[in-house]
C-alpha cells in the first residue's frame, strides 16, 4: 500500500494519477503540522509533483514564517502547539495577509469548519483526506490571487460584521444561525457577481460533504425570511441557471 493512502486515507498519489494530474506551474506552500511524519509524508508527496514546500510545526513559529516567507497557499492544522490554527490564521487575516488558508480539520467536525471559515481560512479539508484532492484544492487555491477581504460587509443598508458575527439592517439587529451567516457572507462576498449554488454549497459545506445541495435552497429562503421580508424588500436575486447575488435595492 502507498504509505501516503495509509496515512491520509484512500486516494494516495499512484503513479498514474501523477500523470493524469501534471503539472501546471510551481506552487510555493507552507504546512504547519504538528505531526511529524504527517507533515513529512504530505511534504514528500507534494515534492513528487513540484510543490515546493516548507514544514513548521508550532503555531508562533508558523505564523512568523508565514509574514516574512511568500506563499502561494498555507495548509493550516487547528491543533498546534504555541497559537492553534484558528489564532494563526485570525493574525494573519488581521495583519492584512491573505495568502490563500487550507485548514485541515477533524471528521465530521462541522464546528472546526465553520470556525475556520469564521477566522478568515479560504477552504478546508477534513482527516483523513485524499492527497488527490489535496493536491487539485492546493491549485485552485493557488490560481486565486490574494485579495483582501473586508471584515465588515455592506450592500445598501444591509451590514455583516463577521468579526462579531452580527447582522443588522439600518439600525434593526437581524438573528442568523450559524449556517445562515455563511450563506450570507458567501452571498455579500460576491458584490455585484452572482454566486453559484455550487460554490454556495462548497463555502459552507465543503467539497465532500454529505449534506443534501438542496439545502442552499431551504437556506436562501431562511435567509429572505429574516434579512428582506421583515423590511418589505426583495434583496436576494435568483439568475436562473446561473445561482443568487445579494443587491443594495429592489430592481
Amino acid at each position: 500500500m502507498d504509505r501516503r493512502s495509509s496515512v491520509l486515507g484512500t486516494g494516495g498519489l499512484s503513479n498514474f494519477h501523477l500523470a493524469k494530474l501534471g503539472n501546471n506551474g510551481h506552487i510555493r506552500v507552507l504546512l504547519i503540522e504538528d505531526e511529524v511524519k504527517l507533515a513529512e509524508t504530505i511534504r514528500d508527496g507534494l515534492s513528487e509533483h513540484g510543490v515546493s514546500t516548507d514544514v513548521e510545526h508550532d503555531g508562533r513559529e508558523a505564523l512568523w514564517r508565514a509574514r516574512e516567507g511568500s506563499y502561494d497557499v498555507i495548509v493550516l492544522d487547528i491543533m498546534l502547539p504555541g497559537l492553534n490554527g484558528y489564532q494563526v490564521c485570525r493574525t494573519l487575516r488581521e495583519d492584512g495577509i491573505w495568502t490563500p488558508i487550507l485548514m485541515l480539520t477533524a471528521k465530521d467536525g462541522e464546528w472546526d469548519e465553520a470556525e475556520a471559515l469564521d477566522t478568515g481560512a479560504d477552504d478546508f479539508l477534513s482527516k483523513p483526506f485524499s492527497f488527490v484532492v489535496l493536491l487539485a484544492r492546493l491549485r485552485a487555491l493557488a490560481r486565486r490571487p490574494p485579495k483582501e477581504r473586508p471584515a465588515v460587509l455592506q450592500i445598501g443598508d444591509l451590514m455583516f460584521d463577521v468579526a462579531s458575527a452580527s447582522v443588522c439592517r439600518g439600525d434593526t439587529a437581524i438573528d442568523l444561525t450559524r449556517t445562515e451567516m455563511q450563506v450570507l457572507e458567501a452571498l455579500m462576498r460576491g458584490g455585484a457577481h452572482p454566486v453559484s449554488k455550487q460554490q454556495i454549497y462548497e463555502r459552507v459545506w465543503g467539497f465532500d460533504s454529505d449534506v443534501d445541495p438542496k439545502s442552499v435552497e431551504v437556506y436562501i429562503r431562511y435567509l429572505r425570511r429574516k434579512i428582506d421580508e421583515p423590511f418589505d424588500v426583495a434583496t436576494i436575486k435568483n439568475q436562473r441557471g446561473v445561482g443568487y447575488r445579494i443587491v443594495a435595492e429592489e430592481e
